[in-house]
């Protein structure tokens, strides 16, 4: 089955005919195709074992697909080291400060650090109090903020987000999206997230993508930028999430 989602002038990311199986009876893909925007925010949602971490993995580079082709901006088919890449777990080295921390890709790629352009990131992420500080004296939010920055930093176009948020309590949690929130404007960045969580996909995306046996559903989130947190309290949110519940209910 192929499934084809909205095609784009100036597209990030673009999978064609993508397939891949773990073994000869245990098909994850079968020939799927998407396209994502340049500057777009796309969630991506699906039951457990739907296949949403390998399909970052897959656009990441870490493993191959059985068939298909993925290709980022200007046709570059290299995927490994091309993308940023944030896991669930923040990931951060213990015996790092925060500064350290976060520096750390511009460290791998030799580049020289710029130490008062990173503090002017570190202020921006609510972290400039805690440049020195390692990561067991940060709370669970500042830990996530500070593996985002690290992202970030990477200097990639298409950032893959896979659960950032899953580990946190619910009040940290929306404190961390209201956070995203105010700083998505700025970021200009492409940005892919894996979320269980159906109110962070409506909150934070411009569409949702909807993994199933069957392929993939395009779902638009028809909610005007800039966005608030306290949108999820009107009525429109709400029936937007009824129908979509419904949608994801239908789909599996």
């Amino acid at each position: 089955m192929m499934v084809v989602i909205g095609l784009f002038e100036a597209s990030t990311l673009s999978i064609t005919n993508l397939s891949y199986s773990i073994d000869e009876r245990n098909s994850i893909f079968r020939d799927v195709s998407l396209e994502v925007k340049e500057g777009e925010f796309v969630s991506i949602i699906g039951k457990s074992g739907s296949g949403k971490s390998t399909l970052f993995k897959l656009i990441a580079g870490l493993i191959k697909p059985d068939s298909g082709e993925i290709v980022l901006t200007d046709n570059k088919t290299k995927l490994l080291g091309e993308v940023g890449y944030m896991p669930q777990q923040d990931l951060l080295l213990p015996w790092k400060t925060v500064l350290e921390n976060v520096s750390l890709p511009l460290e791998v790629k030799k580049e020289k650090l710029n130490l008062e352009e990173i503090r002017l990131w570190l202020a921006r992420f609510g972290l400039d109090r805690y440049e020195h500080a390692y990561p067991h004296e940060l709370s669970g939010g500042m830990k996530q903020r500070a593996a985002f920055l690290r992202t970030l930093l990477t200097g990639k176009d298409l950032l893959l987000l896979d659960e950032p948020f899953g580990a946190l309590d619910s009040f940290t949690k929306r404190k961390m999206q209201s956070w995203l929130l105010g700083l998505w404007d700025d970021l200009q960045k492409t940005i892919l997230l894996v979320t269980h969580d159906l109110e962070e996909a409506l909150l934070l995306s411009d569409r949702i993508l909807i993994l199933s046996t069957t392929g993939i559903k395009d779902w638009k989130v028809n909610l005007s930028r800039p966005r608030c947190d306290q949108v999820i309290y009107q009525p429109e949110f709400m029936t937007m999430r009824k129908e979509l519940e419904l949608l994801i209910h239908h789909e599996s």
